[in-house]
């Protein structure tokens, strides 16, 4: 796990420098920087050593005219290796990062189909003067790259630009709308017009300074028909799959711990993880909430079952105290995610992760992903229950998402309510779509700029999930579909980019077992049936725990790992919403209609809305704005020494 930058065009090694600088925090145990002999070329690469700690594993590594430097983990790299060794390739180190450059010098790019892993890496081969880029299939790593008019440049974040002077910051305003409606930006969009996000599971070979050719090489496997099987067989295959990639992802030559929130999820991981943790000593992690306003927004309290997970399973639990104290980090946490994402979930994971790394540990094991390959989220439930009246006609069901959108939100089984049917009107596949939707389409619209209304114009907010819903066949189960848009892009573009991120910010690295691209083919291959059962989300996953975990804790009540927003937003964040949605600022800016925001505030407050997320995502974009548009903030982050290795990490060849 790692940072990586670099440039294929006319740049300068201090352009590289920086932009590795930039990244400094993903890798606080080396760096090295590699240089072709006509400059045309630069890699960089911070390191954070977890396989193989030795210096031979340093990047970036060179063999035969090929460089390559990589971020992630190749959690089946011990396999590959030894196939190589019986194929006569020999290997001078113990490190994953060497199986993956011998593999691009014994099959080429065809090499991808062949990796199990978490990755994002880039190839230069001299050879044919190309470079080979690619990012894994789940999107766990993230790779950023623009084109700019000396060539191309890429990171594994987006701050690394901010340095060169002709990227250009031109904002993207069909971005700027999914970011207030998801919450994120499905897709390789972000709020900057000439900076995207290479795609998980796609790849890309450039030359003289562009791109060439853009593939994808892998697409999460709902186009495949579900396989027959009775439910003993199902209860097998998920409970084998989940054992088999939880001790996968075990494998490093550092400690390894664990979020345990005291759900089913990160039960799951941590149940099979203490089977094979090192002298079965397994760290776990959890948060303890101020419950005066959590108890206001009626969330469980996940503390108690938690500590009877941890004491269930015999692992140490420690308590990671979260309050409105913690919401002085929001500025950080936009600059860490690169992105305006309105969540502050996000500090949980950070502060969980700083605690972790302040005790050595440097692999965290995560739950994320249970709900996104069986089901699990409100949403799943509201599909199912669907099957009731979907059958309606079209004034009825035109009725029905009236009704909802009259409910009160200050109740939240009321505020549910409201969200499930506010779609109830439209075509089947767009109601999948929408039900991701957070802030209602019209009411995004309201707020924006008569200036981003127009450009959006010709832009449907939802067409990049609709495409990706065309792509599957029809006979695909309605509840598959679903799935299918969480894992490609609910998944990468807002939890792991979030949990991937701030992690990194300390050092840390989050492994997510649950997203194994061999237990999501498994996951696929299941009857809907054993999905969602009534009401009862991952039914299958819950009785293949049985065995290991308390049924309490099986069957409890679901929780998020977020924050009691709304009473905070009243309260603590009041201030810094004065200041970031006053008249002035939205002027200045141009984003949004002042008049309209400061209507919305109204309402919100009096509780005749919810727009609680609506005015967290325009307060998020105005910090991102001030952060890597105006440069007028600087967050705190953790940082490094310019050179963490001597100078002779630098490389010309």
């Amino acid at each position: 796990m790692c940072g990586i930058a670099g440039y294929l065009g006319r740049f300068e090694a201090e352009e590289l420098d920086n932009m590795s600088l930039r990244v400094a925090h993903r890798g606080p145990d080396g760096d090295g920087v590699w240089i072709s002999d006509n400059r045309q070329v630069g890699l960089a690469h911070r390191r954070l050593s977890i396989i193989d700690l030795s210096s031979g594993a340093s990047q970036p590594m060179i063999e035969d005219d090929v460089v390559l430097i990589y971020n992630g983990e190749l959690y089946n790299y011990r396999e590959l290796r030894q196939q190589m060794i019986q194929n006569g390739i020999r290997f001078r180190t113990r490190s994953d990062t060497e199986v993956i450059l011998k593999m691009y010098l014994w099959k080429g790019v065809a090499m991808l189909h062949s990796l199990n892993g978490i990755f994002a890496f880039a190839i230069w081969d001299k050879r044919s003067k190309t470079l080979f880029a690619a990012r894994d299939g789940v999107g766990v790593k993230p790779f950023y790259y623009t084109q700019t008019p000396r060539g191309l440049l890429f990171s594994s974040e987006m701050k690394s630009f901010l340095d060169i002077p002709d990227v250009d910051w031109t904002i993207d305003p069909a971005a700027l709308q999914s970011y207030m409606t998801y919450h994120w930006s499905p897709g390789e969009r972000t709020m900057v017009k000439s900076v995207l996000k290479l795609l998980p599971g796609h790849a890309f070979i450039a030359r003289s300074g562009r791109i060439e050719r853009m593939w994808s090489f892998y697409d999460l496997p709902y186009a495949s028909p579900v396989k027959e099987m009775n439910e003993r067989e199902a209860i097998s295959l998920v409970h084998d799959s989940v054992r088999d990639a939880v001790r996968r992802q075990m494998v490093a030559d550092v400690p390894v711990g664990a979020f345990l929130s005291g759900g089913l999820d990160s039960s799951a991981v941590v149940a099979f993880a203490k089977e094979g943790a090192q002298n079965g000593q397994l760290p776990c992690f959890t948060i303890r909430f101020d419950r005066a306003g959590a108890d206001q927004e009626g969330m469980t309290d996940d503390l108690p079952y938690a500590h009877h997970v941890a004491k269930h399973l015999g692992v140490e639990l420690q308590e990671v105290s979260v309050g409105p104290d913690s919401l002085h980090r929001l500025t950080d946490m936009i600059y860490m995610m690169d992105e305006p994402q309105a969540d502050v979930s996000p500090i949980n994971a950070y502060l969980i992760s700083s605690v972790a790394r302040e005790q050595g540990i440097k692999v965290l094991l995560s739950g994320m992903g249970g709900d996104d390959i069986f089901t699990g989220y409100r949403r799943h439930y509201a599909l199912e229950q669907e099957k009731y009246w979907r059958w309606l006609p079209g004034p009825a069901r035109y009725a029905m998402a009236s009704v909802a959108h009259r409910m009160p939100v200050r109740i939240p089984l009321m505020r549910q309510v409201r969200k499930a049917f506010s779609y109830a009107h439209l075509p089947q596949d767009d109601r999948i779509a929408s039900y991701f939707f957070w802030g209602h389409p019209d009411l995004v619209s309201s707020m924006l700029s008569k200036e981003l209304k127009e450009a959006n114009a010709n832009d449907h907010v939802a067409m990049t999930l609709m495409e990706a819903l065309g792509k599957l066949p029809p006979s695909t189960p309605l509840m598959n579909k679903m799935l299918y848009l969480d894992g490609k892009f609910f998944v990468p573009d807002h939890n792991l980019n979030f949990f991937d991120k701030v992690s990194m910010a300390c050092g840390v690295e989050c492994r997510v077992p649950l997203l194994d691209i061999d237990l999501i083919r498994d996951a696929a291959s299941l009857p809907v049936r054993f999905k969602q059962v009534g009401h009862e989300g991952k039914w299958v996953f819950k009785k293949a725990m049985e065995a290991h975990l308390p049924r309490e804790v099986i069957y409890r009540p679901k929780t998020g790992f977020g924050m009691p927003l709304r009473v905070w937003m009243r309260e603590e964040l009041k201030d810094l919403q004065e200041d970031l949605l006053s008249p002035r600022a939205l002027r200045s800016r141009g984003f949004f209609e002042p008049k309209a925001v400061q209507e919305l505030r109204t309402a919100n407050e009096a509780g005749r809305i919810d727009a609680t997320y609506t005015l967290l995502s325009m307060m998020s974009i105005e910090l991102w704005s001030r952060i890597f548009l105006d440069r007028s903030i600087r967050p705190s982050i953790p940082t490094v020494s310019r050179h963490v290795r001597p100078q002779s990490a630098y490389q010309v060849a």
